[in-house]
């Protein structure tokens, strides 16, 4: 059973920061990239930001570049995403994400699955 939970959302004002959480198990970590993706209500997921599996490269959305910052610690299989300089415009379901074979690095959302409830973003004044 491959589980994906992630926490550390909430509401932030503009210019603000936060620092998301992806605790994984059901699965060997450190085989896989990893992404986080978003969602903001009605809109379809945006792919945000990925991390191969031993974190030697990284990809960011250009929405993101230059604010956001992925990690990973794969002994305690978590991923992360320290987000700075929030802006409005980044509000929404954050999800953390597994590539579907180990083989794979890729930017494409249809290249990992998901799961679980995500944790929201908020950044409103």
């Amino acid at each position: 059973e491959v589980q994906l939970v992630e926490s550390g959302g909430g509401m932030v004002q503009p210019g603000g920061s936060l620092r998301l959480s992806c605790a994984a198990s059901g699965f060997t970590f450190s085989k896989y990239a990893m992404a986080w993706v978003r969602q903001a209500p009605g809109k379809a997921p945006e792919w945000v930001s990925g991390m191969s599996k031993l974190g030697r490269s990284t990809a960011y959305a250009d929405s993101v570049k230059g604010r956001f910052t992925i990690s990973r610690d794969n002994p305690k299989n978590t991923l992360y995403l320290q987000m700075s300089s929030l802006k409005p415009e980044d509000t929404g379901l954050y999800y953390c994400a597994k590539a579907l074979q180990d083989t794979i690095w890729s930017t494409r959302i249809d290249e990992y699955e998901y799961w679980g409830q995500g944790t929201q973003v908020t950044v409103s004044s």
